[in-house]
């Protein structure tokens, strides 16, 4: 029985398409997807003969592991419970997208327990597993659909030009597929960036659409200083965040990028081009430090994403973040550990600004020792 190709582009209503793949899927056969690098075979996770069936397929090496597909980044604790905190940071800034992480797998509580031994062995063969969230609709509406994780390959023969389209896979592997879901041409047309974390540090097996250079920016801790419109209490922390840290390091505040870390500041309420108030420029300068070149910016999707932590000026602020991104509450703080509120001194007079600032950076202090910064 040939594979039957379904063209995703011209279906009348993709959820179809989604539940075709689910149900294969779940009743044990293969499925080509495509994804945002190159077209992979999925297997379900959950069934030991379908991914047996996908190794035979691929005349894979069985030291040479298999990738598992999940949902989301969260679903990377239920897998790595020990995750070190820059596996998380990779994980929420690169998924969905294209990196795949090679985790330790050594936890006693890890889900992998719980899918077959054979499929363990093929996934985890030596103490590790690679995990990945690809960055296409339709695998990701499968993926919430199905129970559990699936097994992801490319969909190209070991050694093999890897398949950029179905047609590819089509000529590749002929009937052994299921369905083959045609989306047309990959969008990057090239295979996944393989990163290694282990005990706080990444080494790159394999250097695909993500470059090295771009994954030691992703791979920096980030702290968002936040108050309301980025022009007073949020801007003189950043720069007295960005001194403090300095101290710890033993380096200036302009090689902190340098030694993997960053220090931004944001607003709720902010206007995307304005300077810090005048009072605040005065004030740090008193301390020689430049806020001449602040720029104010909004907090977006993507800044609360890549922070590993936020320090809001008070509560009402992390009330207004936590309301809109509720998935953020474990890295939302107040910037006072005692959880007093740093007034607005807007409008003030400038010893008004510098009691503000001595407040902000007695708060800093005291949170700068307490930064893993691994």
């Amino acid at each position: 029985m040939s594979s039957i190709v379904i063209d995703v582009q011209k279906a009348e209503d993709v959820r179809d398409v989604v539940h075709r793949g689910v149900q294969a899927l779940a009743e044990g056969q293969l499925v080509a997807f495509p994804t945002e690098t190159v077209y992979g075979l999925a297997a379900s996770a959950l069934n030991e003969s379908a991914v047996n069936q996908l190794a035979e397929l691929k005349s894979r090496n069985a030291n040479h592991p298999m990738t598992l597909a999940l949902r989301s980044a969260d679903d990377v604790w239920d897998y790595i419970p020990g995750i070190c905190s820059l596996g998380r940071r990779l994980a929420r800034r690169c998924w969905p997208g294209p990196v795949t992480l090679v985790l330790d797998d050594n936890h006693p509580d890890t889900l992998l327990r719980q899918l077959p031994q054979a499929v363990q062995k093929l996934v985890a063969p030596e103490g590790t597993v690679g995990l990945r969230v690809p960055a296409h609709q339709l695998i990701l509406e499968v993926l919430k659909m199905l129970t559990g994780p699936i097994v992801l390959t490319s969909a190209n023969l070991s050694g093999q030009p890897d398949a950029t389209t179905a047609d590819e896979v089509v000529q590749g592997f002929g009937d052994s597929v299921a369905i083959v879901m045609d989306d047309g041409r990959s969008q990057f047309g090239q295979p996944s960036t393989v990163v290694r974390v282990n005990k706080g540090q990444l080494e790159i097996l394999r250097e695909g659409v993500v470059t090295r250079d771009t994954l030691s920016q992703l791979s920096a801790f980030m702290v968002i200083l936040v108050c309301t419109g980025n022009t007073c209490r949020s801007p003189m922390a950043e720069v007295l965040c960005r001194q403090r840290l300095a101290e710890r390091l033993k380096c200036r505040p302009g090689e902190l990028e340098d030694r993997g870390v960053k220090v931004l500041s944001a607003g709720i309420a902010a206007m995307p081009g304005s300077p810090a108030s005048t009072e605040a420029v005065n004030v740090m300068a008193d301390s020689s430090l430049d806020l001449g070149q602040h720029i104010s910016q909004p907090l977006t999707d993507r800044l609360i994403r890549h922070a590993d932590l936020l320090f809001t000026m008070t509560a009402g602020h992390r009330s207004a973040i936590l309301a809109h991104w509720p998935e953020a509450a474990g890295r939302v703080k107040l910037l006072c550990p005692d959880n007093r509120d740093v007034s607005d001194p807007i409008g003030g007079t400038r010893e008004v600004y510098r009691q503000c600032a001595d407040q902000i950076d007695t708060a800093i202090q005291e949170r700068v020792a307490e930064f893993e910064l691994d």
